[in-house]
């Protein structure tokens, strides 16, 4: 009665009684699979048997014993390390070598833990501290100033102008006005509320006013159209008997002809031409 065969699939070799390795639904002795499929270590060049652990970082392959930091040959099984030109460091050596040194405490930034950069310096995240309240910024908004740095509550505490409108802080643009700081926004009118950030305007008793509202508060008013006469936006008027009119306006009641530089009569609230005032 005939024997199946069990045999290497490489070298034909009987596998009965022996160790062997299976790989894709085919078997091979230990020695071939060696040969043919083993992984060679990075740092003896032999190849990893199978009865070894096979250890693995970015395609590269290194026997158990052989897993070392380049540096201080500490094992680097199951701990953690990191790879600087193509070699593997204990963390302690890398930090020692390679890491940041915190600008406040001077000590090494560990590889894998929370720093903050800013400007070419690095700090731990419990060293970044606000200058003012010394707590920690973490991932906050801050403002340097001075060679420190500050949350942005406490800038606005220590330097930031309040605006005399709200009594908030100003952190960006803002205007001037009788040497008082104010938000652009806030800036406005005395009479209409319109924001005069950007507009021409005028003041009367220290108070803000835009054209429109100035002019109709406060301007005299034009005999003929009764709109207000004001020099604000260049405009020219005439003066007479502590009457006024807009230039365009002082014409002749009669006939309309423009009376700016020409001689005039008047017939009690009205003002003529002469040829007209002749007729009368």
């Amino acid at each position: 009665m005939s024997t199946e065969r069990f045999d290497c699939h490489y070298c034909k070799e009987s596998l009965l009684g022996n160790k062997y390795v299976m790989k894709e639904d085919t078997q091979y002795c230990t020695k071939c699979y060696e040969n043919l499929f083993s992984n060679c270590c990075e740092v003896c060049s032999l190849p990893i048997g199978c009865n070894c652990k096979d250890l693995s970082y970015k395609d590269c392959h290194w026997h158990e014993q052989c897993f070392k930091c380049a540096k201080c040959s500490r094992p680097l099984v199951e701990k953690p390390f990191a790879a600087k030109d193509e070699q593997l460091l204990c963390t302690e050596c890398y930090s020692h070598e390679y890491s940041s040194k915190c600008s406040t405490c001077k000590k090494t930034i560990m590889p894998g833990s929370r720093k903050m950069e800013y400007k070419g310096n690095s700090w731990h995240e419990t060293c970044f501290l606000c200058h003012r309240c010394q707590q920690p910024i973490g991932t906050k908004s801050f403002i340097p100033k001075d060679n420190g740095y500050f949350c942005v509550s406490c800038f606005e505490k220590q330097f930031a102008y309040q605006c005399c409108a709200c009594k908030k802080a100003i952190t960006t643009g803002g205007v001037t006005y009788n040497d008082k700081p104010w938000h652009r926004e806030c800036f406005l009118c005395i009479g209409c509320k319109k924001q005069l950030s950007g507009q021409r305007f005028t003041s009367r008793e220290n108070y803000p006013y835009c054209l429109d509202c100035f002019s109709n508060l406060y301007a005299k008013k034009c005999v003929s159209c009764t709109k207000p006469i004001t020099s604000l936006a260049g405009a020219k008027y005439i003066s007479f008997e502590e009457r006024q009119w807009h230039s365009e306006c002082f014409t002749c009641m009669q006939c309309s002809v423009s009376l700016v530089g020409r001689g005039f009569l008047t017939q009690r609230d009205d003002i003529l031409c002469t040829d007209c005032g002749r007729e009368k």
